[in-house]
Formats: C-alpha cells, sequence, structure tokens
C-alpha cells in the first residue's frame, strides 16, 4: 500500500449508534479514511466488493448474515480486505470460528480509540492481531484439543523461516527479498506450509505461528 494513501476502512455493525462513533473517532484520524457502512453481513460483503476497503471493522453477532459468514463469503470471494472483528463478545465460541474464518484480528468494543486505530493500521500492515485474552483462548483450545504443535515438526527450517516472515506480515515478494529466493520458490515453500500445518491461508498460518513461538 502507497504510505501516503489513507487506509480505506469500511464499517459492519447492526447498530447505527456504533457506527456513528466509530465513524466519528477514525475520521479524525490523517491516515484513515471510512469509505462506507453496512448493518449485516449481506450488505457488507456487497459493500466491499463494490468499495475495494483496505480494511474491514465487522461486527460477530448481527441479524441475518453474521460476520463469521461474511467472513466466509469474503474469502470464497478472493476480496483483499483485512477483516478486524470488533464485537461485545467474548466467548471463545465467538473468537475461534471468526479467526479460522480468516479474520486478521480481533478486539472488543470497550478498545481504547488510540488502540483501535493502531489495530487498524496493524492489520492493514499485513499483521495479525489478537488482544491477550484471545490469544490465551485460542490456547486454551489447542490445549484441550490436545495440540497441534506437532505439525511443525514437519517443516523444514527454510519453511520455518518463511513461516516467521509471514507472521510478520511480509509478502511474498519481501519474504523473496530477504531470503534471497525467486517469488515462485517462496510461492511453493507457502503451499507446503499450508498443507503440512493444514492451514487455509496465509492468516491462519500467521496465527499459528503466533501461537507457536514463531515469528512476530
Amino acid at each position: 500500500m502507497d504510505d501516503h494513501r489513507a487506509i480505506r476502512v469500511l464499517l459492519v455493525d447492526d447498530h447505527q449508534v456504533v457506527r456513528k462513533g466509530l465513524r466519528t473517532f477514525l475520521e479524525v484520524q490523517d491516515d484513515i479514511e471510512v469509505v462506507g457502512e453496512a448493518a449485516d453481513g449481506a450488505e457488507g460483503v456487497a459493500r466491499a466488493e463494490e468499495l475495494h476497503p483496505d480494511v474491514i471493522l465487522m461486527d460477530v453477532k448481527m441479524p441475518g448474515t453474521d460476520g463469521i459468514e461474511a467472513l466466509r463469503r469474503l474469502r470464497a470471494l478472493n476480496n483483499t480486505a483485512r477483516v478486524l472483528i470488533v464485537t461485545s463478545f467474548t466467548e471463545q465460541r465467538t473468537v475461534i470460528p471468526a479467526l479460522r474464518a480468516g479474520a486478521a484480528g480481533y478486539v472488543y468494543k470497550d478498545v481504547d480509540p488510540d488502540a483501535l486505530a493502531g489495530a487498524i493500521r496493524s492489520v492493514s500492515a499485513g499483521h495479525v492481531l489478537l488482544q491477550p485474552e484471545v490469544a490465551d483462548a485460542l490456547l486454551a483450545q489447542e490445549d484441550a484439543a490436545g495440540g497441534q504443535g506437532g505439525r511443525g515438526n514437519a517443516l523444514t527450517e527454510r519453511e520455518r523461516e518463511v513461516l516467521a516472515l509471514i507472521a510478520d506480515g511480509r509478502s511474498n515478494r519481501e519474504i523473496a527479498r530477504a531470503l534471497v529466493l525467486s517469488e515462485k520458490t517462496v510461492k511453493t515453500h507457502v503451499s507446503n506450509i499450508l498443507m503440512k500445518l493444514d492451514l487455509a491461508d496465509r492468516t491462519q498460518a500467521a496465527l499459528w505461528a503466533v501461537r507457536h513461538g514463531i515469528g512476530a
């Protein structure tokens, strides 16, 4: 993204007062531009396809199409927007599905306004952002399931290096430059990582890396 271009943000929440509050705060940020709003997941997906935002602030619990289903639809459409879940719901049963559906971050509605702006900048830059208690929920679920850390043993040293850079939000081109590889080779490594770890995309790979102490 052009460093001089504002981060384009779409607000998706069924409460108009929440959208108004978010818009009021974000519009005073020099580097953030609110380009649209939607009142449910289906409208959010349609607006995302129309407006091509960089970041979508998405509620989870909405009537009709909820945030998790909207995330799945965005992925199916190969929409490149980064989705930051903003919700008042802290139950683990909403955290895990949202992240598995492709959310790049997860914060609560009582987040400090400046911290929210920072979260938008962070996910826009390609990072995965979780509040500490959300990371704890992920670890707790993994422990309860017996863990998946053993899958990491199947990775080669080079694949672990690539995974660490994915967790740091690097693009394939940036990874290729950092490791002195061709982009084609990096793509192969990324595909192998996703296959070995049984993950769907780069966001899930970044989350896996963070949970297992690799990279960011």
